[in-house]
């Protein structure tokens, strides 16, 4: 079979009828290929074209296909090609090439391929919307479908797995096991209320009960949500089986269109028995320094590339965080420190207040580290975490970063029945619906902790976007679910 294609010539177009030599041959990655030192030898490639540069003699032809920011090039001699088959060959195409890995000549990549059959799988024409030029951020987030063909979105996925992974690989080398909580759950972890509902009831005319929807005619006998955190669900695991920490999708209905905001994101939330507040950060400390550096070691192309491009310092504040030791604070002195400053913030500074993010990021430019901070009002806190003997603070802690602010919220739980009793009840909570939760702690209560880290939050320090929608594929938010 021939590698050159078949061609059938109207009026209107030209057909490609391809025989698909190339396409079933064993390829090769980009990222291995780059870092190979078998030259001479004859290996396929198949990704998308970035650019193709072409004179009357020589084209050359930039491949990408997503193992890694760099793109190998492929050398064409003209003369021994068909002329539609190389016109058809633009940004955004599809191929397979075949050829001999040579060392390259040119500045700027190690290897390059000498091509001797070329394979078009899929074309792309004129109207294929990353051609090359610069294309900001808001615009290629209408084109979520292709984002994932540019640079800066090949790194960030790539970035993204490999926490992910790192992730994992954390929990699962310290002995803890993985728990997949609830996606659909009738309580609400945070008493926050902005859920979103899950329901298989005609909306249009729902069963009512004495003026209300009858939620009891549902599939799920009650009324149900999409969860905000698989924390509860993760409690009764780690008082059975010690340490555990969940890894799943997680969803809030509040209506924020802010830069830090989404509907749908990921959380990675650790539940450890017999741990209290001190054992948690130590946990948490630990966590992202191995997180931070183990991306430093799988990632250091896309990272640098986005140091490059984005920002100067991403770089230096990594590996900041991975050198320092994280400064440990109680809320009462963070809030002395800021009233100190004399710095007019917009969000006035008095005990009591939750810290905001100009707040959390004085504090981590003033100690020049990571901080950690404890002993937060209880007022502003969830009903599940452990009161002080003071009364009026409790074992919360938040780990801030610079740049991010907040990247951890966590605290050491209320084992004690009666105190978290009577403060689900001050908060005005649905005690039935924690009925399960309360028993956790009238049958082997013990001291138990644990926190949450929003895997986005997390790429955004990582990758210094900017934006949470740019570092999460399809991004959830107010007015868009589009892809």
């Amino acid at each position: 079979m021939t590698n050159q294609p078949l061609t059938t010539r109207s009026p209107k177009k030209i057909i490609f009828v391809r025989s698909y030599t190339l396409l079933y041959m064993k390829q090769t990655k980009v990222s291995e290929l780059l870092k190979s030192a078998k030259f001479g030898h004859e290996v396929t490639v198949k990704g998308w074209v970035r650019t193709k540069r072409e004179s009357k003699s020589i084209a050359f032809i930039a491949v990408n296909d997503g193992s890694i920011i760099h793109n190998i090039q492929a050398v064409v001699e003209v003369s021994k090609f068909d002329a539609e088959l190389l016109k058809s060959i633009s940004t955004g195409a599809c191929v397979a090439i075949t050829g001999t890995l040579v060392q390259s000549q040119g500045k700027g990549q190690s290897s390059e391929i000498h091509t001797n059959k070329i394979e078009v799988i899929g074309t792309a024409d004129e109207s294929y919307p990353l051609q090359k030029k610069g294309h900001t951020l808001e615009y290629l987030r209408e084109i979520a479908h292709l984002r994932p063909r540019t640079n800066t979105f090949g790194a960030v996925l790539r970035i993204r797995h490999h926490l992910s992974f790192g992730i994992h690989k954390f929990f699962n080398d310290k002995g803890f096991f993985y728990l997949n909580a609830p996606i659909i759950t009738g309580s609400d972890a945070e008493g926050a209320g902005e859920m979103f509902h899950v329901t298989t009831l005609n909306l249009e005319n729902p069963p009512k009960k004495e003026g209300k929807i009858d939620f009891e005619k549902d599939f799920f006998g009650k009324e149900t949500n999409l969860t905000v955190s698989g924390q509860l669900e993760g409690e009764a695991a780690a008082t059975g089986i010690g340490l555990i920490y969940t890894f799943g999708p997680t969803f809030r209905a509040e209506n924020s269109n802010t830069p830090r905001h989404l509907a749908e994101f990921w959380m990675i939330e650790p539940e450890m028995a017999f741990y209290d507040i001190h054992d948690n950060m130590d946990l948490a400390e630990e966590m992202l320094k191995y997180l931070v550096k183990y991306a430093l070691e799988k990632c250091i192309d896309d990272l640098t590339f986005l140091n490059t491009m984005y920002d100067k310092e991403l770089l230096n504040r990594l590996n900041m965080v991975v050198n320092s030791t994280f400064k440990r604070i109680a809320y009462t002195e963070g809030i002395e420190v800021l009233e100190k400053s004399g710095h007019k913030f917009e969000f006035p500074v008095k005990w009591g207040i939750d810290l905001q993010r100009e707040h959390e990021n004085y504090l981590v430019e003033h100690f020049k580290v990571p901080v950690i901070v404890t002993g937060y009002p209880r007022e502003i806190k969830a009903f599940y975490m452990k009161q002080n003997e003071d009364g009026k603070t409790v074992r919360a802690m938040d780990v801030l970063f610079p740049y991010v602010g907040e990247i951890i919220g966590g605290s050491q739980r209320e084992e004690n029945y009666d105190k978290l009793l009577a403060r689900i009840k001050e908060m005005k909570i649905k005690e039935e619906t924690l009925w399960w939760y309360l028993e956790l702690r009238k049958f082997g209560t013990c001291p138990h902790a644990g926190f949450g880290l929003g895997l986005e939050r997390l790429v955004l320090f990582v990758t210094g976007m900017q934006n949470v929608r740019d570092v999460i594929p399809f991004p959830r938010t107010p007015k868009n679910a589009e892809f």
